[in-house]
C-alpha cells in the first residue's frame, strides 16, 4: 500500500512538472505575454490535459519562478517573459529537474561553504583560488567555463572537511553540470557585464571563506546559487505588479 502510495505521488508529481514546463514553453513564446493574464485553471486543466490539483502545482511552481502573479477574485497574470534561449539550451524535460537541483545546490553547498570558512587549510585556499583564477580567465576570454566552475564549488566541499557534501554533491554531478552548462551559455548571449556579476558572486564566496566569516560564506555561497536559478528566467520585459 506505501508502494503504491509513493509510485502515485511520483507520478502525480510528473503530471505538474509536465504542466509546468508546457506553461513555460508558452510564456516563453509568447502566447501568454508578460502582463496578460492567463486562462482559467478550468481552461488550462482542459488543455493540458491534467487535473485542477495538478495544474495548481505547475502554477505554485511558475510563482516561485516570479515568472506569475496571482491575484485574488482576478486570475494570475504573466509578469515577465524569459528569454527564448532558455529553451534552445535546456529542452522541455529537463527545466522543472533543474530547478530542483538549484534547490539542492542553494542547502549542500551553502552548508558546505559555511564549514568550509572554519576548516579550510592553506592547501584548500590555494586550490580554490586556482579554480577562481581559471573562471576568471574564462571570463576574460568568453568561453563557457563550466568545468573550472564546477571545480571551485568542487574544491570549497573538499575545503569542508566534510565528505559526505562531496559525496552528496558528486551524486548529482551529471545534473549539477546540466544547470551549470545552462547558466553560463545564457550568460555568453548577454553582454559581458552579466558574467562579471556572476564572477564578483565567486570572489565574494572566496572572499568569505578565506577571511574565514562563517555566516558570510554560507550567505555568498547561497546568494550565487539562487541568483543562478533565477537568472535563468531572466528577461528584460518585466511587468511592474
Amino acid at each position: 500500500m506505501k508502494r503504491d502510495a509513493a509510485n502515485e505521488g511520483a507520478a502525480h508529481r510528473s503530471l505538474a512538472d509536465l504542466a509546468y514546463e508546457q506553461l513555460l514553453a508558452m510564456i516563453v513564446r509568447g502566447e501568454y505575454p508578460a502582463g496578460g493574464k492567463l486562462p482559467s485553471e478550468h481552461a488550462l486543466s482542459q488543455r493540458l490535459h491534467v487535473s485542477r490539483p495538478v495544474l495548481r502545482q505547475a502554477l505554485q511552481q511558475l510563482r516561485v519562478d516570479h515568472l506569475i502573479v496571482s491575484k485574488q477574485g482576478s486570475g494570475s497574470y504573466v509578469t515577465r517573459q524569459p528569454d527564448s534561449a532558455v529553451l534552445e539550451f535546456a529542452p522541455i524535460g529537463s527545466i522543472a529537474d533543474i530547478q530542483r537541483v538549484f534547490e539542492f545546490r542553494a542547502a549542500i553547498e551553502g552548508e558546505a561553504a559555511f564549514h568550509a570558512a572554519a576548516r579550510r587549510s592553506d592547501a584548500d585556499l590555494a586550490r580554490i583560488k586556482s579554480a577562481l583564477m581559471a573562471l576568471d580567465i574564462c571570463v576574460q576570454e568568453g568561453k563557457l567555463g563550466t568545468d573550472a566552475d564546477e571545480a571551485f564549488h568542487s574544491e570549497i566541499c573538499k575545503a569542508s572537511q566534510n565528505d559526505y557534501f562531496l559525496t552528496a554533491r558528486q551524486s548529482m554531478k551529471p545534473n549539477i553540470l546540466k544547470g551549470l552548462t545552462l547558466t553560463r551559455s545564457l550568460s555568453l548571449t548577454k553582454p559581458k557585464a552579466r558574467l562579471d556579476l556572476v564572477q564578483r558572486e565567486h570572489h565574494a564566496i572566496f572572499d568569505a571563506i578565506k577571511a574565514k566569516d562563517q555566516t558570510a560564506a554560507r550567505e555568498a555561497m547561497r546568494a550565487h546559487i539562487e541568483n543562478a536559478r533565477s537568472r535563468l528566467f531572466e528577461s528584460n520585459m518585466i511587468v511592474a505588479t
